[in-house]
């Protein structure tokens, strides 16, 4: 036997397991390029309109702090690089950090990779299959990205170039993953810790593009080298030498790292805990605070970066839009309000909904994660009742999630207040069009409960229900899809304030849902068996 013996059976299964998962991230993310490449043609017909866009990109920098520096905004190609190249590096590079981890450290945290290890597998095996499927899923989302811009009729070099950014951003954050694997001794530590070193790549590209002088920041930053690739606008292709190298490199030493400690443990272990616990942790809600409180506290933290990056390019957002009639319509479609900056706050709020839900499915999943590791069943074998424990956890779910929205609605409107010289009067109504979103959000908690409770094995799959109510309310209105679609999505319904009337019916048929959603849900559970 040796290091790499089951790599192949492994990898089987890793595909096996994400055979719902991976495949959806990875067509929807492929196939956005060419829609906002023809969608370019419709909003920015002729040359005007696109030297005006140009013009008011280039006097705004802030801009340039979300998107990135638009190196050519008079092709279709060059306006999908800058709209749409970073942010599809950061959600496949999260992506591929989500799902090395899965494949490793909680593989080790459950107890299977152990017994994997016990039997004819190589030491190597788990982390090259996961490293492996991870790597192919981000070429493939490259690769289709490559094709259908090829087949919308751009240039070949710039198609080519979007796929391979978009691919090697990917690999780089594999690496990041498998490092972090190695590190720490929780599959959520290594997430909170990548997700970390990702969120700290967007913010030093943020800087370097948009700070005069700081130009150099950019360049330390993989989500930077994506730009610097310059799809569609003089593409420099030895560029793509940086994120290859430090792919190597981060995956060289993550397999230095691995065989320096034992399966289970980690280079950094963790600190022992006294021999009884405190007074204050012998309770179920004591026991989630204490495995919630990391996670929750890093979304907390990611949130109010958030808001005040998207409240400080409010005032802005006309020198991203220009004069284009049609683009404005679109940002009022999706914001429902006739101002511009009300719209655009709208639709702010509405992207702090839809990734409020995100985490809300994560703190979720955590109540899975300690069935399988076979830590809840010594614990229901005491005095603590089933629906105890898991309303512990959701306490973190549902008002976690108000949380979050509060901090994002505080954070833009602050920012957006100070920008435009009155804070007092522009905090109030960010913050009530995100609390709006908190019924779309509980929507999706309810439903990630009712798999839980009645389909345990498809538990993951909430992350699909998220991903798809997001990509229907982000890009639905954009694309025009029919309203029967549109309506798939909880946030639909959303009173899109804060220049839209507030009804509260929508809001309270949704509240409704969710709370059939987490009874049935939680009855589920009561009534199944554990494992």
């Amino acid at each position: 036997m040796n290091s790499l013996t089951g790599t192949r059976q492994l990898v089987r299964l890793a595909l096996r397991r994400d055979r719902v998962v991976v495949p959806i991230w990875v067509v929807l993310l492929g196939i956005l390029p060419p829609v906002m490449a023809s969608t370019y043609e419709q909003f920015y017909p002729d040359a005007a309109d696109r030297a005006t866009l140009t013009a008011g990109t280039a006097a705004n920098p802030s801009i340039a702090l979300l998107y990135g520096p638009a190196f050519d905004l008079s092709t279709a190609g060059g306006f999908t690089a800058w709209r749409l190249g970073v942010f599809l590096a950061l959600f496949v590079a999260l992506g591929c950090v989500f799902t090395v981890v899965r494949h490793t450290r909680q593989e080790e945290d459950t107890g299977r990779q152990e017994l994997l290890s016990s039997g004819v597998t190589g030491r190597y095996a788990a982390l090259t299959a996961a490293l492996l499927v991870s790597g192919a899923a981000a070429l493939v989302t490259g690769l289709i990205a490559m094709a259908t811009l090829l087949a919308a009729g751009q240039p070949a070099a710039g198609s080519i170039a979007f796929g391979l950014g978009v691919t090697l951003a990917g690999w780089v954050f594999s690496g990041v993953a498998a490092v972090c694997a190695q590190l720490v001794e929780y599959s959520r530590t290594a997430n909170g810790l990548a997700s970390a070193v990702l969120g700290v790549a967007f913010l030093l590209r943020g800087v370097g593009d948009s700070a005069s002088g700081m130009r150099w920041l950019s360049w330390l930053s993989p989500l930077g080298w994506t730009s610097q690739l310059r799809p569609f606008a003089g593409e420099r292709w030895a560029v793509a030498l940086l994120p290859l190298a430090a792919a190597v490199l981060l995956t060289g030493l993550a397999y230095w790292l691995l065989p320096r400690r034992d399966v289970g443990l980690s280079i950094f272990p963790s600190r022992l805990g006294p021999a009884t616990a405190a007074p204050g942790l012998r309770s179920p809600f004591a026991l989630a605070w204490r495995l919630q409180r990391g996670m929750l506290t890093g979304w907390v933290v990611g949130f109010a970066v958030a808001g005040v990056l998207f409240g400080s390019l409010a005032n802005g957002i006309g020198g991203l839009v220009g004069d284009s009639a049609q683009v404005r319509q679109i940002f009022e479609r999706m914001g429902g309000a006739s101002a511009l900056v009300d719209a655009y706050l709208a639709s702010i709020a509405g992207i702090f909904g839809m990734v409020a839900a995100l985490y809300a499915v994560q703190a979720n999943l955590r109540m899975r994660t300690e069935e399988t590791a076979v830590r809840l069943e010594p614990l229901l074998a005491t005095r603590v009742r089933r629906l105890r424990w898991a309303a512990s956890h959701l306490v973190f779910s549902l008002l976690g999630s108000a949380l979050l929205l509060a901090v994002g609605g505080t954070a833009a409107g602050v920012a957006h207040g100070l920008r435009a010289g009155d804070v007092g009067t522009h905090i109030p109504p960010v913050l009530g069009a995100t609390f709006a979103q908190l019924p779309a959000v509980w929507v999706v908690a309810g439903i990630s409960v009712l798999l839980f409770g009645f389909a345990p094995k498809l538990a993951t799959a909430s992350w699909s229900v998220a991903s798809l109510s997001l990509a229907i309310a982000l890009y639905g209105p954009v694309l025009r899809l029919p309203q029967a679609v549109l309506d798939v999505s909880p946030f639909t319904h959303v009173p899109k304030l804060p220049n839209a009337a507030l009804t509260a019916t929508p809001l309270l048929w949704l509240t409704g849902i969710a709370l059939v959603a987490l009874i049935v849900g939680l009855r589920g559970f009561r009534q199944r068996d554990i494992g």
